[in-house]
């Protein structure tokens, strides 16, 4: 009697499929925790990147992040006053809890992410206890992606000290241009105000005029890739407006540097 039938050739082949699938789902649910360590020390590394805590370019361990990030202390706010929300732990905040998120009306939405949460989780660089920096995470759609990223502020709340994205998909060589070095580089120092504080920041096609009295608030678009350019602009006007971080930081300043 053949012992090569079909059917026995079909058990084998679904026996061998669920033993795969348990080994899957069970190196998965393993290595979850591991993964979930790994997000957050890649946010971490780029926040501080971005706030010059760690040199951009150069390697950084778990424990130096962890020693560079002792100086941050992040604090969830709500975006609509700008006050601390006192009863929102930053360690469980989600950003992402469909019970805080609301529609942004297409008119105010130029970042193009059609909801945002309530509340958002700022992050406040201290220096022998007096607030150095303000870093901001925003994020916006540029051509063919969201862009993620960290806009760190002087503690003028009008000075960029660092920009930078940790996560987007962008064309290599085009639009992929924002986590290039150089570019990155131009930022520092370039004001996101004016003197009446209204959002001022521009990125110009075709490189900055040197000398242009506009220049403290220009930066050179990315070239070839014009959507990805007014992306980077308009989730910075966004983010910086009064629909986004502009309560905060106006209390910020009233304050004297208070949350």
């Amino acid at each position: 009697m053949a012992k090569d039938t079909a059917g026995r050739t079909l058990l084998i082949a679904f026996l061998l499929c669920v033993v795969c699938s348990v080994l899957v789902s069970a190196a998965a649910v393993m290595m979850k925790p591991r993964q979930v360590m790994n997000r957050e020390m890649d946010i971490k590394k780029n926040l501080l990147r971005a706030a010059g805590l760690i040199p951009a370019g150069e390697t950084a361990g778990h424990a130096e992040i962890e020693a560079a990030y002792a100086k941050v202390e992040p604090v969830v706010i709500e975006l609509a006053t700008g006050r601390r929300a006192e009863n929102i732990d930053p360690e469980t905040f989600d950003p992402d809890d469909p019970a805080n998120l609301v529609p942004i009306p297409s008119g105010k939405d130029l970042a193009r992410i059609r909801v945002r949460s309530k509340y958002a989780k700022v992050y406040l660089v201290r220096d022998g206890g007096r607030v150095s920096q303000v870093v901001l995470p925003v994020r916006g759609k540029g051509l063919y992606s969201t862009l993620y990223g960290f806009l760190a502020l002087a503690a003028d709340t009008r000075t960029v000290t660092g920009f930078a994205f940790y996560s987007q998909g962008e064309t290599p060589g085009l639009g992929g241009e924002v986590d290039n070095p150089r570019w990155k580089a131009q930022w520092p120092g370039k004001t996101v105000y004016d003197d009446n504080w209204r959002v001022n920041i521009e990125l110009v096609k075709g490189g900055v005029r040197p000398g242009s009295p506009e220049a403290g608030h220009q930066v050179d678009a990315l070239s070839g890739a014009s959507m990805t350019s007014r992306g980077v602009q308009n989730l910075l006007i966004y983010w910086l407006g009064e629909d986004g971080y502009g309560p905060f930081l106006k209390h910020f300043r009233e304050e004297g540097g208070a949350v």
